[in-house]
C-alpha cells in the first residue's frame, strides 16, 4: 500500500494498520526511489507511538529473515544513532569524528530555504516538505550533500532547519545523518550528480550545475545559486497551560514529544501529563505543524493533560507524587521511576564508530531473533 505524503493519521489503529501493510520485499527493491514503497513509519517511531522491536517482530511474523533484512537494517540505523547519542551526549551536536572539510560559512544557503536551488526535483521536494513535514530519506541526503559538500555550508544550521520542519524529528538521527553526509561522522563526504538525482527521482533535468561526472563535481567552485545565505533563527511558541484537575495524584505517567504511546500503562490508575519544556524547545525548536502533530498524537492518550513548563516546576506542583517516565537522552534531569526504552539489541551498548562495526555485532542476533 502506498500513502500520500500528507497522510499521517494519529489514531493508533490506523498507525498499526500501516505497520501491517509494509511489504519489505517491495521496500528492499524500491526504497532508494523517492516514489518507492517506503513505510512512512518514521513520525510514529520518533514520537514513541510505536517501537522498533514491535515493528521487527511484526515483519518477521509474515516474512522470512532474508526478505526483512533491508528494512531491518534501516531500523538498526535509527537504533544505532540512539546508541551514539547515549554514549556521546551533546558531542553529537558538533563535528563528532572529523572536522568537516572545505567549510566556507556556518549558515544555510538561501536557495535551500526558498526551494530555489535550480535542481527541480530537490526544489519540488522542499516545497512539499513545507506542506507535509515529510522527506524521503534519499532526498534528505541530496539536500544535505547539496548544502554541505557543494554549497560548503557547515552542517549544523541546515540540520536545525530540517529538524524544525520534520514530523519525525529525532535529534540523533537528524544530526548524525547530516554529519554522515558532510563527512564529520564518516570517512568521506557523500556526493550525487544530476544523473543520480534523475535516476532516483525519475526526473529528466539536464544542463544543471550538477550535470557533471563525479570527478568534475570535486573540482567545481561554489555555484552562484548557493552563495547567498541565511541564519536559522526560529522558535517554537508553546501554548499556555495550567493544571486544573486533581492535584493530589499518587502516580503521574509522564509523556513528552518523544514518548506518546497510548498503550503505555494503559488502564492503570494515575494522572497522565504531556510535558512540553520550554528549555527543550529552545534547544530543539519545531514548527507549528510539528507541534500540532505532537499535540494531536497526545490527544489519543485517554485523560491526558498538557503542561508547558520545566520538570522542576511540575514537580513542585506535585511534591508527593511518583513520576513514571521512559528513559531518553533529553530527560536525564527527570526524577522518579525511570523505565528502559524499547530499543533493539539491549545488550549492544556503548559507542561504535561506524554503523558497519555496530551491524557486525547485531546481524548474527537478528537471525537468531535475539533483538
Amino acid at each position: 500500500m502506498m500513502f500520500e505524503q500528507s497522510d499521517f493519521p494519529v489514531e493508533l489503529n490506523e498507525i498499526l494498520e500501516r505497520v501491517q501493510s509494509v511489504n519489505p520485499l517491495k521496500y528492499g527493491k524500491t526504497r532508494n526511489y523517492t516514489d518507492g514503497a517506503v513505510s512512512q513509519l518514521s513520525p510514529y517511531i520518533s514520537r514513541g507511538v510505536i517501537h522498533l522491536r514491535e515493528i521487527a517482530e511484526q515483519m518477521l511474523s509474515r516474512y522470512p529473515h532474508q526478505a526483512v533484512l533491508p528494512f531491518f537494517r534501516e531500523l538498526c540505523w535509527r537504533n544505532y544513532f540512539q546508541r551514539v547519542w547515549e554514549a556521546k551526549g551533546d558531542e553529537i551536536f558538533s563535528d563528532l569524528k572529523y572536522a568537516q572539510q572545505n567549510v566556507q560559512h556556518h549558515q544555510i544557503p538561501s536557495a535551500i530555504v526558498q526551494a530555489k536551488t535550480g535542481i527541480h526535483a530537490i526544489d519540488t521536494a522542499i516545497n512539499k516538505f513545507y506542506e507535509t513535514g515529510y522527506l524521503h530519506n534519499h532526498m534528505r541526503m541530496y539536500i544535505a550533500a547539496l548544502t554541505c559538500n557543494i554549497g560548503h555550508a557547515h552542517w549544523k544550521q541546515p540540520a536545525q532547519w530540517m529538524y524544525y520542519h520534520l514530523l519525525d524529528g529525532d535529534p540523533a538521527s537528524n544530526m548524525l545523518s547530516w554529519q554522515w553526509v558532510a563527512g564529520s561522522f564518516s570517512s568521506k563526504q557523500y556526493l550525487m550528480n544530476q544523473d543520480n538525482v534523475n535516476q532516483y527521482t525519475k526526473s529528466k533535468q539536464v544542463n544543471s550545475f550538477l550535470d557533471l561526472s563525479y570527478e568534475q563535481l570535486h573540482e567545481i567552485g561554489l555555484p552562484d545559486c548557493l552563495k547567498a545565505t541565511d541564519d536559522f533563527m526560529q522558535k517554537t511558541n508553546l501554548p499556555e497551560t495550567q493544571m486544573e484537575s486533581d492535584l493530589h495524584a499518587e502516580n503521574i505517567f509522564l509523556f513528552d514529544s518523544f514518548q506518546l504511546d497510548p498503550r503505555w500503562h494503559a488502564g492503570e490508575s494515575g494522572k497522565r501529563i504531556l510535558l512540553l519544556e520550554p528549555q527543550h524547545f529552545e534547544q530543539f525548536p519545531v514548527s507549528k505543524k510539528v507541534l500540532n502533530f505532537i499535540m494531536d498524537l497526545a490527544k489519543q492518550i485517554p485523560g491526558i493533560e498538557c503542561y508547558c513548563g520545566s520538570f522542576e516546576s511540575l514537580r513542585s506542583i506535585f511534591p508527593n507524587t511518583t513520576f513514571h517516565f521512559i528513559d531518553h537522552p533529553t530527560n536525564q534531569h527527570f526524577i522518579g521511576q525511570r523505565e528502559k526504552r524499547n530499543l533493539l539489541f539491549p545488550n549492544i551498548t556503548g559507542y561504535y564508530g561506524s554503523f558497519s562495526a555496530y551491524w557486525k555485532k547485531a546481524e548474527p542476533l537478528f537471525y537468531k531473533n535475539q533483538f
